[in-house]
């Protein structure tokens, strides 16, 4: 199983992002769970951003398959105490932390885009490695 940040759906739906390849084959690989935060990131994006409901519309039923058939990590306290001990400790958003967080309560690998705050860090891989990874 792979916990995934808003990134890696957001890939998926994108066809110019560098992931996007990668970020879709790991989302047709179905073992995933994800945090709840994830479904206002991606309807932020796809609303705001992308200006593109039926985008928004895509990204929601992806993120609600991944928490019907796998895991949805919902925020609790002890879920914020450990988000807000990382975002201190490695100066990151609590957005980012918070993934960091659930992926790490459920000992799962962290897939995510976002080179600079995460995987670049050590904190979590780029979809392609992961795919990489699981073809090894």
């Amino acid at each position: 199983m792979i916990f995934l940040d808003a990134s890696v759906l957001l890939a998926a739906e994108d066809n110019d992002d560098e992931q996007h390849q990668a970020s879709a084959a790991l989302l047709a690989t179905g073992a995933l769970a994800t945090i709840d935060l994830a479904a206002y990131e991606v309807v932020n994006v796809a609303e705001r951003r992308w200006r593109d409901p039926a985008a928004s519309a895509r990204l929601r039923q992806r993120l609600w398959a991944i928490a019907e058939l796998g895991v949805l990590v919902r925020a609790d306290a002890e879920l914020t105490e450990r988000t807000a001990e990382l975002a201190r400790a490695h100066q990151l958003s609590a957005y980012d932390a918070a993934y960091v967080a659930a992926a790490r309560r459920l000992s799962l690998p962290l897939a995510s885009c976002d080179q600079r705050d995460l995987v670049a860090r050590g904190l979590a891989q780029l979809p392609s490695a992961l795919l990489d990874q699981r073809s090894r």
